[in-house]
């Protein structure tokens, strides 16, 4: 009986456990892969929308100017 006991425990639970853990561990390190690439995206993200602002202020100044120098040279 005792011998039953230790081979399965040897060649059938013992393997189990071991790849139980080996998966485990691996989502594990996806799930912090998964976190990193998340935070790099919406960083990505808030960059990008700081730069559009920036270049949307840009033009919008830039026609500003443009309209300034023609409303000028209309009223010469």
């Amino acid at each position: 009986m005792y011998e039953m006991v230790d081979l399965i425990m040897q060649w059938l639970v013992a393997p189990v456990i071991v790849v139980v853990w080996h998966l485990f561990s691996r989502c594990t390190k996806h799930e912090t892969e998964i976190a990193v690439l998340k935070s790099q995206l919406e960083s990505s993200k808030v960059s990008y929308d700081r730069e559009m602002k920036e270049m949307k202020e840009t033009i919008k100044a830039i026609f500003l100017k443009l309209d300034s120098i023609e409303q000028s040279l209309r009223d010469r």
